[in-house]
């Protein structure tokens, strides 16, 4: 029986000590190609002489430190238990927002050092330098040559802050750290304004860890890939459950190098965005469309039977052998080119599409969808693996710990929908420094708006699960007084892989229409096949792309109501991204950005 008990985020590795002692607790290929890793024994080893070291440097409880690295990597986990455990926050950080962003979040929170990874990250940070007088130094999670921070100071190897010796100091600290206690601030990405600093205990963050705990479907000494952004909390919060579980982490190089490293790992299990399964689906598409001839004709015909998929859904005979048959010529050679042993998936940060739930499912691979917010930890209601605990179109089951209510006091809703409010160990402390904004995301009793809109439906088990339906922000009010969500209008549009993104537009307008990104890899592909030539700018101009993109709209409108539906539309030759400045670092439409960059095209949709 152990006897760590999990009250704070860095009695995480000692739990995994004396419960189920790993050879490769931790692990992950370097963007340079070389593959290292960490025992148990070796992590809990490098959090120590991480803690001493910060000691020595003059650190104490409540001192701030900011990461940021492209690419997840172990040395980030052992800095990150390091400073837990002598009561240091922990500031992760984007990596893709501006040098500005960086001024502001680093001065707010009093950031005093910064540990960076490779690439353009430390000349960003060099260049907010001048305007952060609370920053000591930095310090490179890679070996650097000359390299010097604004102040002309040497930015050290990582490694030079390890210190060994007497751990009397830093076990004194640990023993008076609460569960209670802040464990890190993060910057919620924000689509306006200014980033909000939401501050989460070891309580938070454990709460959730303990409900998800029987839902990660796989054990000690197995293994689950790591490639979403770890400074965002949704992985970062995997990451802890998978060192509950004794379950081996390893990082790959980077997303780009996806396909490789699931051949090359071999994972049980990772989490992702839905984005990331629909660039798999149209790979796979692709590369059987360039086949063409019997091989093409036996994939549509296995991806048909796919169509009609729901977990916990019987069939026949006749059926069930269909199925077999296609998971022979088809469905077992997609599994093994993602590695051949994933027992699940697990998706959040946006809607997944019907089809790629239902195709992936079907296919042997369950996507099970999972809802949640930076304040709440991050998860609210998740679809679990076992028999009848997922239903397609919703976020899954509360999770034990999660109170919801549904709130429409104010009427904007239809019956049964409201705002979703949360209660429970999960949510956060508050904004750091802006108890004003905190006050406002709180209601008299007590609940967190998420400003979510959504409502509780039933499975035939009588189970409640928990389905989103649009933003509150988001809605748009037509000039006839009629209230659209958009949310629902662009998941079903972007369920054709022509699209990249939508967004519905029609704010205090006569009818509503929608501005689209096509997917250029897939729109060339098509166009290819059909003899049309050009650039982006001339595809997205040419009749045949516009009559294509007319006749998906015409095939969904009918899903929705008339003041709903899409009257007209614009391409663009845009691709949208975090970098240009349409997409938060966690994906979603920046929707001011995008109404103005394309303020002349939406002035033509409305002449």
């Amino acid at each position: 029986m152990s006897t760590i008990q999990l009250q704070r985020l860095f009695d995480l590795p000692y739990y995994q000590l004396e419960k189920f002692p790993q050879a490769q607790s931790l692990a992950a290929k370097h963007i340079k190609g070389h593959f290292y890793s960490y025992s148990t024994q070796e992590l809990v080893n490098l959090v120590n002489k991480v803690s001493l070291g910060l000691l020595q440097i003059g650190l104490k409880k409540g001192d701030k430190i900011a990461t940021i690295t492209y690419n997840n990597r172990p040395e980030w986990n052992v800095l990150d238990l390091g400073m837990q455990q002598i009561g240091v926050v922990n500031v992760p950080v984007y990596p893709t927002i501006s040098a500005k962003d960086y001024a502001y979040i680093f001065n707010e929170s009093q950031v005093k050092y910064c540990f960076l990874g490779h690439g353009d990250l430390l000349e960003k940070v060099k260049t907010a330098q001048t305007q952060l007088p609370n920053l000591k130094a930095i310090f490179s999670f890679d070996k650097v040559d000359n390299q010097t921070d604004a102040n002309g100071t040497e930015v050290a190897f990582w490694e030079h802050i390890f210190a060994e010796g007497d751990l009397t100091q830093v076990n004194q600290i640990k023993d008076n750290i609460k569960g209670s206690d802040l464990a890190t601030i993060i910057y919620t990405s924000g689509t306006t304004g200014n980033p909000k600093g939401v501050m989460l205990s070891h309580d938070n963050l454990l709460t959730n860890i303990r409900d998800v705990y029987s839902i990660i479907p796989i054990q000690a000494g197995e293994i689950g890939l790591s490639f979403l952004p770890i400074c965002h909390i949704f992985e970062r919060t995997v990451t802890y459950a998978y060192m509950s579980k004794g379950i081996n982490i390893i990082y790959p190089p980077s997303i780009e190098t996806l396909s490789e490293s699931l051949q090359e790992f071999r994972p049980h299990f990772f989490t992702t965005v839905p984005r990331l399964l629909e660039k798999v689906y149209e790979k796979v598409l692709t590369n059987v469309r360039k086949e063409g001839g019997l091989k093409l004709k036996i994939f549509n015909w296995a991806e048909s039977l796919t169509a009609d998929f729901e977990f916990d859904k019987e069939y026949g005979f006749f059926d069930s052998f269909k199925r077999k048959t296609a998971d022979k010529l088809v469905f077992s050679k997609i599994r093994a080119r993602l590695g051949g042993r994933l027992r699940g998936i697990v998706t959040g940060a946006a809607a997944c599409p019907r089809k790629i739930a239902q195709f992936f499912s079907a296919i042997g691979i369950p996507i099970c969808e999972g809802y949640g917010l930076t304040e709440t930890s991050p998860a609210i209601a998740i679809n679990h693996f076992q028999p009848f605990s997922a239903m397609l179109g919703t976020v899954g089951p509360l999770l034990a710990s999660v109170q919801v209510k549904i709130d429409n006091s104010d009427g904007n809703y239809k019956e049964n929908e409201g705002e979703i409010l949360v209660k429970g160990g999960n949510v956060m402390l508050g904004y750091y420094q802006q108890p004003e904004k905190t006050a406002e995301v709180f209601d008299a009793d007590g609940w967190f708006k998420t400003g979510d809109i959504g409502k509780l439906v039933k499975n035939k088990k009588g189970v409640n699960f928990l389905q989103i339906t649009d933003r509150k922000k988001e809605l748009l009010k037509t000039s006839g007084g009629k209230y659209v969500a958009p949310a629902p209008i662009e998941t079903l549009l972007k369920s054709d892989f022509m699209l990249e993104q939508a967004m519905v537009v029609g704010d205090n307008q006569k009818f509503v229409s929608a501005i689209i990104t096509p997917s250029f890899d897939v729109l060339q592909n098509w166009a290819k096949e059909n003899n049309i030539s050009g650039d982006k700018q001339a595809l997205i101009q040419h009749p045949k792309v516009l009559a294509y993109f007319q006749a998906w709209i015409d095939k969904i409108n009918p899903e929705f109501g008339h003041v709903e539906q899409i009257k007209k539309f614009v391409l663009v030759a845009d691709t949208w991204a975090v970098e240009s400045g349409e997409l938060t670092p966690t994906m979603k439409l920046k929707r001011r950005v995008i109404l103005e960059k394309y303020k002349t095209q939406i002035e033509q949709l409305y002449k």
